[in-house]
């Protein structure tokens, strides 16, 4: 969940990375009376997302700018609708513009394309989730892009959830115990509240696995006919998620085998930027 200090954090560091000295072209041209009004809009259609972020760009450049967002996060749009409205001194507002929409932007675009991953499987029980796939540092913005798309988010981070994989069970095993055992000597150590997620390869890797009480099985790059046949090997006795392979030609069958989670590491680190663009006019300046 995005705050106002998570995101002050991030988009403070952002302007100070574009304008670590001030911007030297509105301040050679721009007269410093000058006041501007512009507008966010789309140049294509999709899903809005990020716009706290996109008015704390304004904000964070100079507190006399004020941001009017048009539409809400998670709304969906149409070419040629004014998202936002900004006005203030016309130098702040230039200063702001490309921190502002390079957010906007990234966020629309991973919740677009979230909202096309979650269409393609409305009709079954499964959900759409991100992965730790992020842009370093960005990870709130994105998740948080994730969800306004109708998407769900994996855990945030290492220090959230037990997900063993291939290598961890590689290490357990070593030291002469089943992966039964190993599983089981691992969640004794962990609190009772902490979820506990094993990947798999194999379809004999299942039974095993299940009968250490996990919460979820991941059922990695199986076939269509693997993750049927898991999902009834599973038969509710774990979350069942589906990963690897997955991309909007072939999330929709997948969907249809009966998994309960299908994670798309593309919806953050392959969505497209949205094409948004902001219209900014003078509408006073000196007297000549």
């Amino acid at each position: 969940m995005l705050t106002r200090a998570s995101i002050d954090r991030v988009v403070a560091a952002a302007l100070e990375e574009d304008a670590p000295w001030g911007d030297l072209t509105s301040e050679a041209l721009i007269p410093e009376s000058a006041v501007a009004e512009a507008a966010l809009v789309a140049r294509e259609s999709g899903v809005f997302s990020g716009g706290e972020v996109f008015a704390a760009a304004f904000r964070l450049t100079d507190p006399r700018v004020q941001v009017e967002l048009s539409v809400k996060d998670g709304a969906s749009f149409q070419p040629g609708e004014t998202l936002a409205i900004v006005r203030g001194p016309a130098r702040s507002v230039l200063t702001g513009e490309r921190i502002g929409l390079n957010f906007a932007q990234r966020m629309s675009g991973i919740a677009t394309l979230t909202a096309r991953y979650v269409a393609e499987v409305a009709h079954t029980h499964a959900r759409i989730v991100d992965t730790r796939k992020t842009t370093p540092g960005l990870r709130a913005f994105e998740r948080a892009a994730v969800v306004d798309g109708g998407g769900r988010n994996h855990r945030y981070s290492l220090s959230d959830a037990v997900m063993v994989k291939d290598n961890h069970l590689a290490v357990l095993t070593q030291r002469g115990m089943s992966v039964t055992e190993a599983l089981q000597a691992a969640i004794d150590l962990l609190p009772h509240t902490t979820h506990v997620e094993v990947e798999v390869d194999r379809l004999d890797q299942i039974e095993p696995v299940l009968a250490a009480g996990i919460g979820t099985i991941m059922l990695d790059n199986f076939s269509l006919d693997d993750l049927r046949t898991g999902v009834a090997q599973v038969s509710g006795r774990a979350k069942v998620e589906a990963s690897g392979g997955v991309n909007l030609e072939t999330v929709r069958a997948i969907a249809e085998t009966g998994v309960d989670v299908i994670s798309v590491g593309a919806l953050t680190h392959s969505a497209r930027a949205l094409d948004l663009g902001l219209d900014i006019r003078i509408t006073e300046a000196p007297a000549a």
